[in-house]
């Protein structure tokens, strides 16, 4: 039986868009994936270095800055290279989800296999519930995760 895969919804429950990545590890967690664990995370992305060290494989869901499609889903690998810059992921700190892989990949903290899923937002506005097209890219982004987990199984 190979490790659970992680799962990590990231984003801030009241402040838009930036709730997507905990809607779609909720669905994700809906699923009944075997050898799955999904959690959620708030905005403290220093602590998912310790989180996810070690682990075989990790996925992470986060809302991007708006580009030109509010819920176009983005699939990123980031032990291929750095994260693309005109993808800003979102964070309401300094310290964000790429500076967090970014120091991940200097200390060797990164898991031995990674997988970012970032949904281009429309609004981050404090108090706001996700935009339609956002809102409409949570179960799409779910099913993706949960097909990519499923052909990975057991992957070392």
């Amino acid at each position: 039986m190979s490790a659970p895969a992680l799962v990590i919804g990231l984003g801030n429950p009241d402040r838009g868009d930036d709730a997507v990545g905990l809607h779609v590890a909720r669905r994700v967690a809906t699923l009944g994936l075997p050898d799955v664990v999904v959690e959620e995370a708030g905005g403290d992305s220093l602590a998912l270095l310790d989180r996810w060290a070690g682990l075989g494989r990790v996925v992470l869901v986060d809302a991007a800055a708006p580009l030109a499609l509010p819920g176009r889903i983005h699939r990123l690998d980031p032990l291929a290279g750095p994260l693309p810059r005109d993808l800003a992921l979102s964070s309401t700190h300094a310290f964000g989800l790429a500076e967090a892989v970014e120091l991940a990949r200097t200390l060797g903290l990164l898991p031995q296999r990674m997988t970012i899923y970032a949904i281009e937002a429309a609004c981050f506005d404090p108090g706001a519930a996700l935009s339609p097209a956002v809102a409409a890219a949570v179960v799409p982004a779910a099913g993706r995760i949960a097909a990519e987990l499923a052909e990975g199984q057991g992957d070392a």
